[in-house]
């Protein structure tokens, strides 16, 4: 791995790197490394603001072979590709709105655009086709087939109707861990009711929480909350952020989350409303 390299990548779109590694452990008793396993792409902040962070084992730091696919710098954007063996990870890497990102990218791009185009869910594209919207505003914030505010898209319903006495005010929209964007109105359809605290972002199904408490009592006072984990969710109003510039629905708009979860990376992040 080239860190002066990688760096300078980075750095021609503006954007500052760092590769950092952790001390890895061996656990004897089943001969496997521990804290941590894997290597971790991430943005962190200092006195100088943000910049990219790659964590990466000692016990991997020979192993990773780390490359820039492809960077443009003008538009300060790149995709990131990690290999570990046959295992091959992707992150698009870049900066969006006020902010740098990172994303994990499911499936086989090769380039910036077709990491856009996998970072997309069917329910956009499938938006898109039936807009029309041309290859150069496919990527924008808006068109006519949806506004997004960073992983989030938010897709046209006109026609939908909803219960107004189920309209939620002020609701948070979050994935897994994440800061949440706040919903003016909010409306949710079906999905699965879990329980969620700070240790389990992910939530708890209400067998998971009741085998939690009766294996330790005390988990009971670590502020849980019941949410719904992938439901259908239709947003109106208002939807802020800190990191985005806050946006407007006039209308019921279906909210449909980036695939970011669908790659080996983030397979364990729940979308949760």
């Amino acid at each position: 791995m080239n860190a002066i390299q990688l760096e300078s990548k980075f750095s021609a779109m503006g954007a500052r790197m760092k590769v950092r590694e952790i001390p890895s452990h061996w656990r004897q008793g089943d001969r496997s490394w521990v804290s941590p396993r894997d290597f971790a792409m991430d943005l962190r902040r200092d006195s100088n603001g943000q910049f990219f962070e790659l964590r990466v084992p000692t016990h991997l730091s020979e192993l990773l072979e780390v490359s820039v696919m492809q960077a443009l710098p003008e538009e300060r954007h790149l995709l990131l590709a990690v290999r570990n063996g046959k295992q091959f990870d992707r992150f698009l890497c870049g900066h969006d709105e006020r902010e740098w990102f990172v994303a994990a990218v499911p499936g086989g791009a090769s380039s910036v655009r077709q990491a856009m185009d996998a970072l997309q869910p069917e329910g956009v594209r499938d938006a898109l086709a039936r807009s029309q919207v041309s290859s150069r505003k496919r990527y924008a914030r808006k068109n006519r087939a949806f506004r997004r505010q960073g992983e989030w898209f938010f897709v046209p319903e006109p026609s939908f109707v909803a219960d107004e006495k189920l309209v939620l005010r002020n609701e948070p929209l979050q994935r897994g861990g994440g800061k949440p964007h706040m919903v003016e109105q909010l409306y949710r359809t079906g999905g699965e009711e879990v329980y969620v605290t700070k240790r389990f972002p992910n939530g708890l199904t209400p067998p998971e929480y009741r085998a939690m408490l009766l294996n330790d009592p005390a988990a009971k006072r670590w502020g849980w909350r019941m949410m719904r984990r992938n439901p259908g969710v239709y947003a109106r109003g208002t939807v802020r952020h800190s990191d985005h510039e806050t946006i407007t629905l006039p209308f019921w708009h279906r909210v449909i989350m980036n695939t970011e979860t669908q790659s080996r990376t983030m397979a364990r992040v729940a979308f949760l409303d």
